[in-house]
């Protein structure tokens, strides 16, 4: 049987070369693809398989001789153009189960994958060498960045103990606050590099969990007792006294936190608990929860959070300062110690942070759990600053209730008290919990608000204490 164009074969337009022959050898269809990879436009039918493939077949007084093994299996043959070039494929020889006395060669040219396999790998090992050096780069950059900085740092407090003109001790003040500043931005850009290039090493060591946690509180428990927060830490007795683990990692990823729900909560609390949820011979399961009462975020925005460089809107960083990579840094952190991170929020309720790791733990240690009655006796394990009536933080958000009056008129005495003082550092801290309470005020209110806020970011006491006089006339 001869096959022809016009047979009702379903693969003229394949993307693969499809041609049929029979026992003697003979070419009796070929598709398009075919016709054109290997030139031979029109003339192909009636060819011998062994002009195709004069590697594999063999033309025979009986039609051709192989060592092909006919199948479904696919193997690797040399095709050859009418010109006589040669390029790879890859083949099935099938014989055919309607005309049996034909087979079915089914085709792909692998010339072009074996060449975009190559220049995969070649672009792979570029992007690979252009990692290493951006990485090499932002160390040995931020390095130099740390040593001036440092340095000013270092004589500024050398200053401050011997400067006593106010005037000067301000500025001072402001370069020491500038330059703290500068090293955790270096500090985060320095972990994300080390992160993103895969060199980033892990130090465990055997520590003292509870003094760790004493350690973190201490760090923010005075700008929350300032800004009015409540402040609550417990911890379950049964997690050891000492575990093992990267304790300066830990302290990382709870300063993050708790310094997010420091700057994003204007009324309320922010409560840090921490539990043992697993253990698996000599490891351990800590599960930590960080909530907070602040502005929260919208569900749709969530994805956004553990994003590098990334912010849940474009004002964030405008309002707020950052550069995006705290949270994606804690991620990866959490996850290099056998955890995760994740975040359950609703827009101005709230948002709770939770993220797991796994530690170790001594022979012996694990009998050291404090008991119940030790949390209440040992300072630290249950703390709590100011705050607001337990409720009332929902409320004191929304702008013209009488719970956001009333705090509204607080965090306004203290603003123009830290002015009268002229410390302006926790005038800018007061400033920004004065903004979240006003949002959705109307027009007038937040036109005064910005203008105020410009004041104190200027320190312009005349301003401020204009700003301050009229906007307790429209909060009455």
């Amino acid at each position: 049987m001869q096959w022809s164009e016009g047979s009702a074969f379903p693969i003229e337009d394949a993307l693969e070369m499809i041609f049929v022959f029979d026992r003697r050898g003979t070419i009796s269809y070929a598709n398009v693809t075919a016709k054109k990879k290997l030139e031979y436009e029109e003339d192909l039918n009636g060819r011998h398989i062994s002009d195709i493939f004069p590697g594999t077949f063999k033309a025979s007084d009986d039609g051709f001789c192989t060592e092909y093994p006919f199948g479904t299996q696919i193997q690797n043959l040399v095709a050859y153009r009418k010109n006589l070039t040669c390029f790879p494929v890859e083949t099935r020889i099938i014989e055919s189960t309607v005309h049996p006395e034909n087979y079915i060669c089914m085709a792909n040219d692998t010339l072009e994958k074996e060449y975009l396999n190559r220049e995969i790998t070649h672009v792979k090992q570029e992007a690979e060498q252009a990692l290493k050096v951006k990485s090499e780069f932002v160390a040995n950059v931020t390095h130099e960045l740390r040593t001036p900085v440092n340095g000013v740092l270092g004589n500024t407090r050398e200053l401050l103990d011997q400067v006593t003109d106010e005037q000067i001790l301000k500025s001072l003040r402001l370069i020491e606050r500038c330059c703290g500043d500068m090293n955790k931005i270096i500090n985060n850009i320095l972990d994300f590099s080390k992160l993103e290039a895969g060199k980033f090493v892990l130090e465990p060591r055997r520590f003292h969990f509870r003094n760790m946690l004493d350690y973190v509180r201490s760090q923010h428990i005075n700008k929350l007792t300032e800004k009015g927060l409540g402040f609550f830490m417990t911890v379950s007795p049964q997690i050891p006294e000492y575990v093992v683990g990267d304790e300066l990692r830990i302290v990382q990823i709870l300063n993050n936190l708790l310094s997010n729900a420091q700057k994003f909560t204007a009324v309320g609390k922010i409560t840090v608990e921490v539990v043992r949820t697993a253990r698996v011979n000599d490891k351990i399961e800590l599960f930590f929860i960080v909530k907070d009462t602040g502005i929260g975020i919208d569900k749709a925005d969530r994805d956004k959070l553990f994003q590098s460089f990334s912010q849940v809107d474009a004002s964030i960083s405008r309002k707020y300062g950052g550069t995006g990579l705290g949270l994606n840094i804690c991620k990866q952190l959490a996850e290099l110690m056998g955890g995760k991170i994740e975040v359950e929020s609703e827009k101005n309720k709230g948002s709770t942070f939770s993220f797991s790791i796994w530690v170790g733990i001594c022979e012996g240690d694990d009998a050291l759990s404090a008991q119940p009655e030790d949390n209440a006796a040992r300072p630290g394990m249950f703390m709590a600053a100011p705050q607001e009536e337990e409720g009332n933080a929902e409320d004191a958000i929304l702008y013209g209730t009488p719970e956001n009056k009333e705090v509204l008129k607080k965090s306004l005495s203290k603003l123009i008290l830290c002015v009268e003082m002229e410390n302006w550092e926790k005038a800018e801290m007061f400033m920004e919990t004065i903004r979240q309470l006003t949002q959705g005020a109307p027009r007038e209110v937040s036109r005064l608000i910005l203008k105020l806020k410009m004041a104190v970011q200027k320190e312009n006491y005349e301003k401020v204490s204009a700003g301050y006089e009229e906007l307790s006339e429209l909060i009455k």
